[in-house]
């Protein structure tokens, strides 16, 4: 599983096995019934138990603006951490031919729908900062451009906090170059 290593893994395992074994089966038991019973919103596709999620199902929530994700744990961030009131549309990962993933595996059909419908004015692409990530957010400013919709790209840079002489060269140049006029 992400984040955790082989040596975690197994600690984790053994300590099961070894003092809780009833945690174990509870543990079990609930992922069998998250793989059951969780699935994807029909509208901005994040992971909920009804039709609609309770982002996209929400009064006072600004449908004029949509932000574009890659993952749920993305929405879980941008929840926690701004106050963006707008909606989401959640890709499940991002453009990659060479593994076989295309517009249709994220589900961009839906999303130009959803673009046609006129209630969106702006897209916010928060797609990562890779390689990938890159080519995924200039299909979609392409895409939500040939709708007459506004885009912008969440910026990506130092951290708050960050000294430059820390901050890899890769970071540096990308925030350098996206560098913007101040008000």
């Amino acid at each position: 599983m992400p984040g955790i290593g082989q040596k975690s893994a197994q600690r984790i395992a053994f300590h099961l096995l070894e003092r809780d074994r009833n945690g174990a089966m509870d543990l079990s038991a609930a992922l069998a019934e998250a793989a059951e019973g969780i699935g994807h919103c029909s509208r901005c596709r994040m992971f909920t138990e009804s039709d609609l999620c309770s982002l996209c199902s929400a009064s006072g929530r600004d449908s004029s603006q949509l932000c574009v994700v890659e993952s749920p744990a993305d929405v879980m961030a941008l929840e926690d951490a701004t106050g963006f009131r707008g909606l989401y549309f959640v890709l499940m990962g991002h453009l990659s031919p060479l593994d076989g993933i295309g517009p249709e595996e994220l589900g961009l059909s839906k999303l130009e729908k959803w673009l046609l419908e006129g209630e969106v004015k702006e897209l916010i692409i928060a797609t990562n900062p890779t390689v990938e990530g890159d080519a995924t957010a200039h299909y979609l400013a392409d895409l939500a451009l040939r709708k007459a919709v506004t885009v912008s790209r969440i910026a990506h840079g130092v951290p708050l906090g960050g000294e430059l002489e820390y901050v890899d060269g890769g970071t540096l140049s990308h925030a350098f170059y996206g560098r913007r006029a101040i008000d």
